[in-house]
């Protein structure tokens, strides 16, 4: 081939490279994408819409609780009203968290490994705190176990009190959280089925073993997810509590009661002092969860976690 023909070719080609660049057409928006305004619009809107009203207010509790300073702030800790209710908050969690943890796993492998008749009517029942107000349930709990209720006379006469005491309060912040473990593993359990128990229990494993080497595994991640959030919930249940525990300073006040108090008592710095560590508390819970679900991602899409 001569000079001339290969820089004939090559000037074709070139050619032919740039036309396909101008003439490329602009990329058509799938059928299943949406416009790219809508995108912008709907991030727009949940940002703004978490902004507003969850990160704006988390915000503002932290600023008020250091507007006057650091030692303003600590002073609020220093009344022994508020040690009192962060000890008794904290005793109330260790105390329903367990409970729940105990009900929660029961409950779901009940419902997941068996068939019974009333099944359908034990998930509403599990579904019953979401859906039923906080004070109500307080309130059933006064009906029953209060000194004019249906049992009180039987418990005065054997001297146990629940109502206006830790008995009322831990049953009244029960009540409220028992939905969130056993909510967390029924889905994950039916999805599970019985196929591994099976093989564990053909190869002669114990009940117990088959449950600790088998089960547990399957869902821990769900369990640990339930039990971080039940957790969350009963340090900051204020509804329930508030009715059955009698609003007595230093006695039966959690955190949240002791931050209404003092707010009604116009000791704002105080009250939003208190207000900072609790939200600190339920921060670095979900902080916990968030990292758990970063350093074990593979493991919980494995386990078909959300």
């Amino acid at each position: 081939m001569s000079d001339s023909s290969v820089a004939l070719a090559a000037s074709l080609e070139e050619t032919a490279v740039a036309g396909s660049v101008v003439a490329s057409p602009p990329r058509r928006r799938l059928p299943t994408e949406e416009a790219p305004w809508v995108r912008r619009l709907l991030i727009a809107l949940a940002v703004g819409f978490l902004g507003l009203f969850l990160l704006l207010p988390l915000i503002t509790v932290f600023m008020e609780a250091f507007r006057k300073g650091t030692g303003a702030f600590l002073q609020a800790f220093a009344d022994p009203a508020a040690f009192d209710a962060i000890i008794l908050t904290l005793v109330v969690a260790v105390i329903a968290v367990p409970a729940n943890l105990v009900f929660g796993v029961s409950a779901a492998w009940a419902i997941a490994k068996f068939d019974f008749r009333g099944k359908t009517f034990l998930v509403t029942l599990i579904d019953l705190p979401f859906s039923v107000s906080p004070v109500v349930a307080g309130l059933v709990y006064v009906l029953l176990y209060a000194s004019h209720g249906l049992f009180g006379g039987l418990l005065q006469s054997a001297g146990i009190q629940i109502i206006f005491a830790l008995p009322g309060i831990v049953m009244a912040t029960i009540f409220v959280t028992f939905p969130f473990i056993a909510r967390e593993l029924i889905p994950l359990m039916e999805e599970l089925g019985n196929t591994d128990e099976e093989a564990a229990l053909t190869l002669g494993a114990s009940g117990f073993r088959m449950f600790w080497t088998v089960t547990l595994p399957n869902v821990k991640w769900a369990l640990l997810y339930g039990v971080l959030l039940c957790n969350a919930r009963a340090m900051g249940e204020f509804g329930a509590v508030s009715v059955v525990s009698g609003h007595i300073r230093g006695y039966t006040n959690t955190m949240p009661l002791h931050i209404e108090i003092l707010y009604n008592e116009y000791q704002f710095v105080a009250a939003f002092a208190v207000a900072s560590l609790l939200a600190a508390l339920a921060l670095v819970t979900l902080g916990i969860k968030s990292w758990l679900e970063h350093r074990y991602a593979s493991d919980l899409a494995a386990g078909h976690r959300h």
